[in-house]
């Protein structure tokens, strides 16, 4: 199959730093993480100046209003550009009117409450939901330009990983890629935590990326037979036919998947076994993909005891806030976590 470009898949994401909120002084290492990576880009100063603005109100607003806050700080990258972009997440206590806290001098503290406008002028795109009473999430992306237009435009796909507490890189890794009427989903939990998990989780990625629209029971064998002499992992592979409304999915592992739709949960089957080390079988199942769903994958570092209530819009938010909201919901602090969203049009 002649090999995809990286224009036809989603820009490839690298994070940075998680960083809790937890007083005063986070909210420096917050500013000082984004500008770093800002200055590594090759930003300008006055925009390496600009998003740490931005930075410094997401990071002020969490520490005033919320609790158990914190920030991912991560680039994303194209074939030719990059782009800063910080995701905020809260457990409460919620925005009862999202239009309103957008607005300059809204408040609900007596605090002057120009944050959020002043960081929806400065990044390039920026979008927030959020449940009353159960918490908020927000991303905002900083192009090196404030009217820069990248050139992967708005993913209809899009994750989120989180290490283990004590590790800094995740073991947990996943790809996305598109035609105008499929869209192809991986995901790699690489076994144990660390560096030597992250490496088969690359590995992953990058044969994943050449070829992302094998079928996927044999994207799965390939994958398989490409981690041998790695740790190995689990590894799952959805295939969304948009023009027939179905999903394809093989999973090998304990990746967990699911289509949202209907307002109803239906999971999808992975078998058992370890790609690079064990697969008596490697299967396939087929599944209705109905109108406007969502369709999740997630690892183990996310329990499957959640439901589409736990999500956000699943509507009308872009994938990467249900993904947030779906690991705060539903993630543990005692594994690596990654979590992958894709609204097909």
């Amino acid at each position: 199959m002649e090999e995809v470009t990286a224009a036809q898949c989603l820009p490839l994401v690298r994070d940075e730093a998680w960083l809790p909120v937890e007083e005063t002084a986070h909210v420096g290492r917050i500013r000082r993480a984004v500008t770093s990576l800002a200055e590594r880009l090759g930003f300008t100063a006055n925009r390496t100046a600009e998003i740490g603005l931005a930075a410094t109100e997401i990071g002020t607003n969490l520490h005033k209003h919320a609790w158990d806050g914190v920030v991912l700080i991560r680039s994303v990258r194209g074939e030719h550009d990059a782009a800063v972009e910080v995701v905020a997440i809260d457990r409460g206590p919620g925005i009862a009117d999202l239009a309103l806290a957008w607005e300059d001098g809204h408040s609900t503290t007596g605090t002057l409450g120009v944050g959020l406008g002043a960081v929806a002028r400065l990044a390039t795109s920026c979008a927030m939901t959020s449940r009353f009473g159960a918490g908020t999430a927000l991303v905002a992306r900083f192009a090196p330009v404030l009217d820069w237009k990248p050139e992967w435009g708005d993913e209809p796909a899009a994750g989120l990983t989180r290490p283990i507490s004590g590790e800094e890189m995740c073991g947990d890794a996943y790809a996305a890629c598109r035609t105008a009427d499929r869209m192809t989903l991986m995901m790699c939990d690489g076994s144990g935590h660390g560096p030597l998990a992250a490496a088969a989780s690359d590995i992953a990625v990058r044969l994943f990326r050449e070829q992302p629209f094998l079928p996927p029971e044999q994207a799965v064998a390939r994958l398989h037979t490409a981690l041998r002499g790695t740790r190995g992992g689990a590894v799952a592979v959805a295939d969304l036919d948009l023009r027939a409304r179905t999903v394809r999915f093989c999973g090998l592992g304990n990746i967990a998947a699911a289509v949202l739709g209907d307002d109803r949960k239906h999971g999808m089957i992975s078998v058992p076994g370890v790609a690079g080390h064990q697969a008596r079988t490697i299967r396939a199942f087929d599944y209705q993909l109905p109108e406007r769903a969502v369709v999740v994958l997630h690892s183990d570092g996310l329990t499957e005891r959640w439901g589409p209530e736990q999500c956000s819009d699943l509507r009308a938010d872009p994938p990467l806030l249900i993904a947030a909201t779906l690991l705060r919901e539903a993630g543990v602090r005692r594994d690596d976590a990654c979590v992958l969203v894709a609204r097909p049009a």
